[in-house]
């Protein structure tokens, strides 16, 4: 049986919040949008790279994001020693290489359990809550929040122009 990219149900977006809902909303609304993006489509379908030249494709992002969710939120802000899921010294864009089919449900499942264990590593953290950037910068919790929804809103944009050359589905 050919594994189908399952529909989900996107969060609505606070109107009116504190800071940190509202960021914790948007950012949802952006995560749950890029699966969105993907909902219906077929493991092979999620692996096609349909602007050439480019690689991309929305299983790629998937990983991508996985990805960048745990540099930030839990490497980074937190310091936790963990593997950097799919990017290796010798592959840095591992997470949009060697995509299998196979692997999409996987790889789906790995992409919600990132999100579940970052929400949770930085529950009872400040938004003013600083670390040093690779660079030496400080940098807050705020500015990952903030950074986290400019990844996404722009992964998402691409994520429309791949599923529309897919299969000409566009909005959402």
């Amino acid at each position: 049986m050919t594994w189908i990219a399952p529909t989900i149900e996107r969060r609505e977006l606070p109107t009116v919040a504190g800071e940190r809902e509202m960021l914790q909303g948007w950012l949802d609304f952006h995560r749950d949008t890029l699966l969105t993006k993907c909902t219906g489509l077929t493991a092979d379908q999620l692996t096609q790279a349909s602007s050439a030249p480019s690689p991309l494709t929305l299983l790629g992002l998937v990983r991508h994001m996985t990805y960048v969710e745990r540099i930030w939120f839990r490497k980074r802000f937190l310091g936790e020693r963990i593997s950097d899921h799919y990017v290796t010294e010798d592959d840095p864009d591992a997470d949009f290489n060697d995509l299998d089919p196979a692997a999409a449900e996987a790889h789906f499942a790995a992409f919600r359990t990132e999100i579940e264990a970052c929400d949770k590593a930085v529950a009872d953290s400040e938004l003013d809550e600083t670390f040093l950037s690779s660079r030496g910068r400080p940098l807050s919790l705020r500015w990952i929040y903030v950074h986290m929804i400019e990844e996404y809103a722009r992964h998402n944009g691409h994520a429309d122009l791949l599923r529309e050359r897919i299969d000409g589905v566009t909005g959402g």
